[in-house]
């Protein structure tokens, strides 16, 4: 993919405070680096339903990042001290939560801090942790440059890239919020410069999914509504299937399925009633419209599944075609689709017939605009050139096992570290690190991208973005992580957070 470079030498961000703050930074027009992700707005909320769809299965299937595995955790080489490249700034967080005189015991997780999720080039479904941070339209999200950009893939920024804050279970309490633009240092996504990465991400106003109300209507209603919808097959007494409407030629109508001393017969038999029979789709298309035996029943009903069910039934399908002819299909969205066709059998019911009729459902408000995310969750603030041998309070939602085998963490709840960063630079080799800054903390894969927290205050809940979590190290020689780093912030860093945080985003519908 070709980069657009933005010339970021000189500019200046409308807001007073953010102008002021970065007045003293690096310029070099080359640093930055950007690149579009989802470029219209109905892309966007298409993304976000990808990811929320079937009550968010595809957020639940995804897996945390694996850029690092086991055989890349080794121990760190300590160089020199720093030096800055100009004067240490800081541009102030939005959003702070009402200060409190109490004595506070526990730490308070940032509402700012979240999950990124992406397509990476090989079309897994994976996660990284990320953090909302100030900016003038309140709509960006900070993380790590390997988080966005998939290096093992020439370099492009990543598919069907959100960020989902407060993230917990498949769950989008704040909303979706899908990456409208990408930044990075120049060296990072094109040289794959790990001193470099980072990365600062606009994104549009958040989709919120899921909350509508079902609404039962008729299926004229029904076939009319252009929205989120389902059909639901349910079960009724014999006494409410006498009151119901026969016609095997609506999905409308009530039917039967047969018990064990049902005799097959033909409609025109005193009593009969039709029941469903599942065929393939040549032959529901080859059947006639009408009242009959092998007639087609009705519509072809669509379900919506999830990847591992679309898989199940593919592999139920090579062992029993007969059993399971329902046609399976994967849209350019992503999403898994199983769709049945039915024709009529008559029968005299027994005892044992069960009785059943269609109802049908609408999902009214599914889809709505959120917001902005500043606005939602607030922002950090964002700081470089400060100096080393700080404390600072780290988040992330770890997952990966310790290269050991050993697996303290799930990933389903954020968790953090806090201590001092080193006072020399940490550096790897392996990893053509030379500038990193470390910290003594045992988060695994999972927890890259999170944000580090300088003057992190657990009242407000507030601080400053200082670092994001790139590589894990095992400084013990025991198969154990137990260090982290991240890329010195420096004038360069906030160029490209100075041109990442002037970018307007909008609504995603």
């Amino acid at each position: 993919m070709k980069r657009i470079l933005i010339p970021a030498g000189g500019a200046v961000l409308a807001t007073g405070l953010l102008a002021a703050g970065l007045a003293g930074s690096a310029s070099a027009a080359n640093d930055v680096a950007s690149d579009p992700m989802a470029k219209s707005a109905a892309t966007a909320k298409a993304i976000a339903e990808f990811w929320a769809d079937n009550n968010g299965a595809a957020l639940r299937s995804a897996k945390e990042s694996n850029v690092w595995d086991g055989k890349d955790v080794a121990k760190l080489q300590q160089k020199g001290g720093y030096s800055a490249d100009s004067k240490p700034g800081t541009a102030p967080p939005i959003g702070a939560e009402k200060k409190t005189t109490a004595k506070v015991h526990n730490v308070n997780l940032p509402k700012t801090i979240g999950k990124v999720f992406f397509v990476n080039g090989k079309g897994e479904k994976k996660w990284c942790s990320a953090t909302s941070i100030q900016s003038q339209y309140r709509n960006l999200v900070a993380t790590a440059g390997h988080c966005v950009y998939d290096v093992a893939a020439n370099q492009d920024v990543m598919n069907k890239w959100v960020f989902v804050p407060g993230y917990y279970q498949g769950k989008a309490p704040f909303g979706i919020y899908v990456g409208k633009q990408a930044f990075t240092h120049y060296d990072f996504s094109n040289f794959e410069d790990y001193d470099r990465d980072y990365a600062f991400v606009t994104v549009y106003n958040g989709v919120q999914l899921g909350n509508g109300t079902s609404k039962k209507v008729s299926k004229a209603e029904f076939d009319k509504y252009q929205g989120v919808k389902e059909a639901k097959d349910v079960e009724i007494t014999r006494e409410e299937f006498r009151k119901c409407k026969l016609d095997p030629t609506s999905i409308e109508s009530c039917w039967v399925k047969k018990g064990s001393d049902a005799e097959p017969t033909g409609p025109d038999f005193p009593g009969a009633q039709v029941a469903k029979v599942e065929v393939d789709a040549a032959k529901y298309r080859d059947a006639r419209v009408g009242k009959g035996n092998g007639f087609k029943f009705g519509e072809p009903v669509t379900e919506i599944v999830t990847d591992a069910d679309a898989k199940a039934y593919i592999e139920k399908q090579k062992q029993n075609p007969a059993k399971y002819p329902a046609t399976v299909k994967q849209d350019p969205r992503g999403n898994w689709t199983i769709t049945h066709y039915f024709v009529q059998q008559w029968y005299k019911p027994g005892e044992a017939t069960k009785f059943y009729k269609t109802e049908f459902y609408i999902v009214e408000g599914f889809v709505k605009d959120a917001g902005r995310l500043g606005d939602n969750v607030g922002g950090q603030g964002f700081a470089w050139n400060q100096p080393t041998g700080k404390y600072v309070r780290v988040f992330g939602y770890p997952a990966a096992p310790h290269p050991d085998g050993n697996k303290s963490y799930t990933g389903i709840t954020p968790k953090w570290c806090y201590g001092k960063t080193s006072s020399k630079l940490a550096a790897s080799a392996a990893k053509k690190i030379e500038e990193h800054v470390a910290l003594k903390c045992a988060m695994t894969e999972g927890a890259d991208g999170g944000p580090w927290l300088y003057k992190y205050s657990n009242a407000k809940r507030i601080g400053y973005v200082n670092g994001v979590t790139s590589t894990f190290a095992d400084q013990n020689g025991n198969d154990r992580v137990d260090t982290i780093t991240s890329p010195y912030f420096d004038g360069e860093t906030a160029e490209v957070y100075r041109a990442a945080a002037k970018v307007w985003s909008g609504k995603a519908f």
